[in-house]
Formats: structure tokens, sequence, C-alpha cells
């Protein structure tokens, strides 16, 4: 399945430009600018406060920008509602995911693949044949999308007994069900073993060749100079650098303000 969605490659696949929030008397993100290149990695980082959450949150149509534009296959998204823009193929992770504890694994990876049915309500409750093998399409669906982060095992299992790690790669597993061609994850390796954190990375790589675009806030440092391309790193609302890891590793400004003074 190729999840990406079409657009033309003389613009950027994703930008935002001159990004401002204010809550009340904090501003959350001042003028922030960039661009994702479609089938590329990059990360979001910052201190605690920096905004990044709040941009994504911004970028997902949750929030409307105070300033400042967002394009999303050359289409202004910035003033459309949430569900609007994940119709559009923006899709989006939570820090702690709110899956449906009642559920199985499947049961919560076909939720996501439910928002591309064709099938409505109606057609449902009474088992019409087309709903049927809509349903059978859609579990299908979903267990192909858990064998993709190595969940297949797990997929009968209460999503209430599987580890807090399991239930974040159940998420992701969620939103592929909504084939967004733009993935936002926020702090997805948060509660992640190491060995999980590795298979996590492999999964975002198989996700890219497949022509995914993906956009990560983490604070797990390691994890983020191995996988990405290009990191923007946040300090007090405002994108302090834009760079490749070697140049945002070796910056005064975010051994500062990030990683702290050298010694």
């Amino acid at each position: 399945m190729v999840y990406a969605s079409k657009g033309k490659e003389s613009a950027p696949f994703f930008s935002v430009h001159g990004i401002s929030k204010k809550f009340g008397g904090v501003q959350a993100l001042f003028d922030v600018s960039f661009s994702l290149d479609k089938g590329s990695i990059t990360s979001m980082i910052g201190p605690n406060g920096a905004g990044k959450s709040t941009f994504i949150n911004v970028a997902t149509g949750i929030y409307v920008p105070d300033t400042g534009t967002i394009s999303y296959n050359e289409r202004e998204i910035g003033t459309l509602p949430a569900h609007v823009v994940a119709d559009l193929g923006i899709g989006r992770t939570f820090q702690l995911e709110e899956l449906f504890s009642s559920l199985s694994v499947l049961e919560n990876a076909m939720v996501g693949c439910h928002t591309n049915s064709g099938c409505g309500m109606f057609s449902v409750g009474f088992k019409l044949p087309f709903a049927r093998a809509e349903e059978r399409r859609i579990r299908e669906e979903a267990m192909a999308n858990l064998d993709m982060i190595g969940l297949a095992h797990r997929a009968s299992d209460p999503v209430s007994k599987i580890p807090l790690g399991e239930r974040k790669l159940v998420g992701i597993a969620r939103v592929l069900g909504m084939a967004p061609g733009l993935l936002m994850l926020d702090e997805p390796v948060g509660g992640l073993a190491a060995h999980e954190t590795k298979k996590l990375e492999k999964v975002i790589h198989t996700l890219v060749e497949k022509g995914l675009t993906v956009l990560i806030v983490e604070h797990n440092m390691p994890f983020v100079m191995s996988i990405s391309q290009k990191i923007i790193v946040l300090d007090g609302g405002q994108k302090l650098i834009e760079g490749t890891p070697e140049e945002v590793r070796i910056d005064k400004r975010v051994i500062k303000a990030y990683l702290g003074e050298e010694s």
C-alpha cells in the first residue's frame, strides 16, 4: 500500500510561514517558518515549553494560528478544522495514546481504517453485503498495518493489557489506517525499550520507502540524531536553528538551550 498523497514536486510538500500562536499572555509560537520535502524524515526538538506540541496542534487543525500560513500539497490548510486536515492526508499520534481500552489491539487499529470506509451506519447495522465485504477489507488492512509494526501477534489481546510502548505502536497502526501522506509523531519513543525503539526506527524507514513523509517531535536525542535527515530546534516558541543532525549537534545555541552548557 502507498500512503503518500499526490502533489507536484516543484513546490514544498508541506510548509509553514510566519506561524504564531498566543494563549492569553503566553506566546507559544512566534514567526515559525520551514518546509518539508516529500519522503523526508524531519525531527523537531527543544526544551519543555518550546512550543513543539503546540506546533503539531496548529499544523493538524486543532488550533488556528494567529498569524501565518500552512500549506500541504500546495493547498492552504491553516484555517481548516482537524477532521478536514486529516481527510486531506495529515495524520498524527499523541504523547499519551487515546486508545479504546475495551477493544482489542486489532479493533483499535481498525478504527483508523474506518475513516476511509464508504459504509454508512445503516449498512453496517443491517449487515448488508457491501458492508460485510468492507469490514473484511478493513480487518485485513488493519492486520497488515499491525504486521508492519511488529504487533500482529498481539492482534486479539485487549489493548488495556499490553505495555505502554506497544500501545504507542498501536496508535501508529491506527493512524496508518487513514492512509496519510504526512505523519506527525508526538514523542513516539517515550516509554519504549531500546529494542522497541530500534524496531520503530525500521518501521519509519519502511513507511518512508512507501512514500510517507514523517515529522517527529521527540526528546530522545540518540534516536533523533540517528533517524533524522533534518532537525528543527524550537526555543521559547521560536525557531532557533534548522539543519542536519551534524549541524545541530555542534551548534552552541542548541547546546545551551537544549543539551546544556558545555563544561
